[in-house]
This record gives C-alpha cells, structure tokens and sequence, in this order.
C-alpha cells in the first residue's frame, strides 16, 4: 500500500465525521457567517482515480458543506461538471477551486446557478444598528473633542484674518484683495486644527485619499463652472487695478452709464435712462473701458453753417465770443473755431471747446450754445442758408417787364425783406428771454438720475467690491 491508497482510506473513513461536525456546527453559526475559503492542497483518490470516483469524492464533499442544493457531479475523462444551486457566489467559486484541485482533474465546468435567498427577517438591520450604536459610544469622546478643537481653530484663525487685515495689508486699496489675502493666511491655522482632529481619529490617510480626490473634483468642477471662476478673477483684478470707482460715467461693451456697484459676477451701471445694465467682469476686463469721469474736462464741439455771401472770419469771431462767455465753458484749454468743410450752399464752421462735465450736463450746453450762436449770427445779418436746390425749366422762363417797373420791385423787395428780418429778429429776441425755463438749469443731470432710482434695488446685490472698506 504506498501513500496516496493511505490517504485515500484515511479520507473516505473521516468523511462522516467532517459531516457530523459540520452539522453541529451549522447549528451555532449561520450559513451567511461561515467563512469560505478555498482547499489549501489537492485532493487524492487513488494512484490512477477513475471518473466515477472522482465525481463521487467531489460531491460527497460537496454535499457535506450543506452550501449546495442539488450538487450533482459529472466527470468525463477528467472534465468535471459542476450543476446545483447555492446562495452565494463565494460558495460556487469555492465548489470550482475543490474541483480544479482534486486529482486527475483535466479541466471544470462550473453551472452551479447562484440564487438570492429573499428574506424578510429585519436581524441584519438590528445588527448593523446595534453595530453603528457600539461604533458612536465608542467615538463619542473623539466627537466632542472635534466639537472643541474645530471652533476654536475657526475663532483663531478668524481673528488673525481680522489683523492681518488691520495691520499687515493696510497699504492695499482693493478690500476684496484684503480678504483674499487674510483668510489666506489664516486658512493654515484652521487647517491645523483639521490635522489634528483627523490624526487622533486615525483618519490621516483616508483625509489625504479625500483632499486628494477633492482636487480632481475641482478641476472637473473648474471646467464646469469656467465662467463663473472667469468673472470672480477678472472681479479681482478689476478691484486691483481699479479702472473706475462708483459713480464714474464709463462706456463699456457697447453700453454707458454710471458705476454703481460691483460683485464677484458682475459690474451694475445706471444709465441716462435710469436703467439697471449688469454686465459680466470677464466681459468688462477684456473690453476697452472709456472713463468719463477720470478727468473732469471733457471736449465737446457744435457745428455751425453760414452763407457764401457773408463774412467767415466775423462769423468765426462771434462764435468765439459767444462760447467764451458762457459761464459752462472753460478759457483753458482755449476754444478753437475752424472752418470744416465746404458744402454745398453752406461753409461749415465747426467749433471745440471745453467743458467741465463733473459739474455741467454736456447736452444742456451744447443746447445753449448753439442757441446762443443762432441769435448772434441772425442778429449780425450773417445769413445760414439751408442747402441749395436747383430748379430746371427745358423751355425757359418768359419775363415781361414794363419801364419803371425793375426800380419799384427792388425797392418792395428790399423793405420788405427789411421787415421780415426785423420781425425774425424780434420773436428770436423774445424767444430767447424763456429759453432758460425751457432749458432748465445746465448741471449734470446724471445726479438727479440717480437720485430718482435711489430705491431701486437688484436681486443680485452684493457687497461692493469699490467701495472702501478698512
């Protein structure tokens, strides 16, 4: 008898005793809880094991574990077929690794069918909550530590944040800048704390593993929310470099009005019209801004035809003189009136002159002037023609003509022309008395805009980032 018929014996006469174990002690712990591992070495028959013997070892073994409900066992030289029905898929694995290392096994098809037990028994769930019950009184002490380490890390570094704002950045204009830079610099103490709490809970790794995965998650998020990430920068820049501040006049993107707030989105202008124009900073800060307001003095000009039969020169000097003594417009830099172009009735003068737009409306001067202007030219016969017209008659005009008759029509003609501009002369006279109730006063009426929208309010108001905050 040599080793392996020994073994063979040995097997087949402890197999009841394997099941009977098995049997006591399925009756102390569940099927679910009995742990599945894999046989450790092959499995022995005989020197030479028949197909029949093997299927009969395979099976008995099988049937042993009570894991399997209809095992059956088919071997064909050498090739094992596995078929029954189990509850876990642990089990058909462990049925295949006791077949592969059985003896003489040349290869295994494994058709055990795993299928779920339905049940309705609420164990499992009173175990998991009786486990999660442990699982909290045993953290308990770890959770209030938490609850004392956290704010205080947040009350301190808060705190820091509020001197460094104080004493460290007071040289930096931009307040949104001040914060970013303050509660940078105290994010390191709250930080602390974090490492601290995580540490005692033997949780280092898994926080690293979640900062980790949080920066993945903020480049996915970085893409997916680009333009709100664009304007807060470009909001932060703007507050840096400070092209404008509230109440400017600026033109941007196409539209124009006065600042009157800025968020971490958007800048709000206020238009002429009273309107409420949002427009994005990403916009804003790629955009050319025209500033009306950095400079007070703003040029403006009026243009001005006069007749080819009159004087230029004298019309350019009653221009000047007008626009000089009008108290809107500045001596410095000094106005310039130049002839322009040459139309086709008419020499175009066109005038500039200055104006400070801080205190006096550009529209309402320009008004004025050119209304100042009219009335002067009328007054000094300097004529302002509207453009010519030609009228072509193929066959003629006949003119009859009687003696005497060419001196009458041009002294008629003369006196009453004479009256005609006497009485234009008059009514433009008495016109001009009320033109200043018509007109109103001259100053900027950007403020009596604002003041008529002071309570309007936006649904996406926020903290200024212009104004100046310490």
């Amino acid at each position: 008898m040599n080793l392996r018929a020994l073994l063979l014996i040995l097997g087949l006469s402890l197999a009841p005793l394997v099941g009977f174990a098995q049997e006591q002690a399925g009756t102390e712990t569940t099927e679910e809880e009995a742990e599945v591992t894999a046989p450790t070495q092959p499995v022995a028959v005989e020197p030479v094991a028949r197909d029949d013997e093997i299927a009969l070892r395979i099976v008995e073994i099988m049937r042993a574990t009570g894991w399997f409900t209809g095992a059956d066992v088919n071997v064909t030289d050498g090739i094992v077929f596995l078929d029954g029905r189990t509850l876990s898929e642990d089990h058909k694995i462990w049925a295949r690794d006791l077949a592969t290392k059985t003896q003489d096994v040349v290869a295994v098809v494994n058709r055990i069918q795993v299928q779920q037990e339905l049940s309705w028994s609420f164990k499992p769930a009173l175990r998991e909550i009786n486990s999660l019950a442990k699982r909290l009184l045993t953290s308990l002490p770890l959770l209030l530590f938490a609850l004392i380490i956290l704010p205080l890390t947040w009350w301190l570094s808060a705190q820091v944040a509020k001197l460094v704002r104080r004493w460290l950045l007071g040289g930096i204009a931009s307040p949104f800048l001040k914060d970013i830079i303050a509660r940078t610099l105290a994010l390191p103490i709250f930080l602390i704390g974090l490492y601290v709490v995580l540490q005692v809970a033997g949780l280092t790794q898994i926080a690293f593993s979640v900062v980790g995965g949080a920066g993945v998650l903020g480049i996915v998020a970085g893409f997916a929310f680009r333009d709100i990430a664009e304007n807060f920068l470009a909001s932060l820049l703007l507050s840096i470099r400070r092209p404008f501040l509230s109440g400017d006049y600026i033109e941007v993107a196409g539209q124009s009005g006065s600042v009157r707030s800025m968020n971490t989105r958007s800048t709000v202008l206020l238009s002429p019209e009273g309107n409420h124009i949002q427009i994005p900073n990403a916009v804003i800060f790629k955009s050319t801004i025209v500033n009306y307001t950095a400079s007070p003095n703003r040029r403006s000009t009026l243009d001005v035809g006069v007749g080819y039969d009159t004087s230029v020169a004298k019309a350019q000097s009653i221009i000047l003189e007008v626009i000089k003594e009008h108290e809107a417009t500045l001596d410095e830099p000094e106005p310039m009136i130049l002839v322009d172009t040459l139309g086709s009735a008419t020499v175009n003068i066109k005038a500039y002159y200055w104006v400070n737009a801080k205190d006096y409306s550009m529209l309402k001067v320009k008004s004025a002037l050119l209304r100042q202007v009219t009335r002067r030219l009328t007054e000094e016969g300097i004529s302002m023609p509207d453009d010519a017209r030609e009228v072509i008659f193929p066959q003629g005009v006949p003119v009859l003509q009687l003696e005497g008759a060419a001196e009458k029509s041009a002294l008629a003609l003369a006196s009453q022309q004479f009256s005609e501009n006497a009485r234009q002369a008059a009514a433009i006279a008495a016109a001009e008395e009320d033109a200043g109730e018509v007109e109103g006063n001259l100053l900027n009426e950007q403020e009596q805009v604002e003041q008529a929208t002071a309570d309007a309010t936006l649904p996406e108001d926020e903290t200024d980032l212009l104004s100046e905050r310490t």
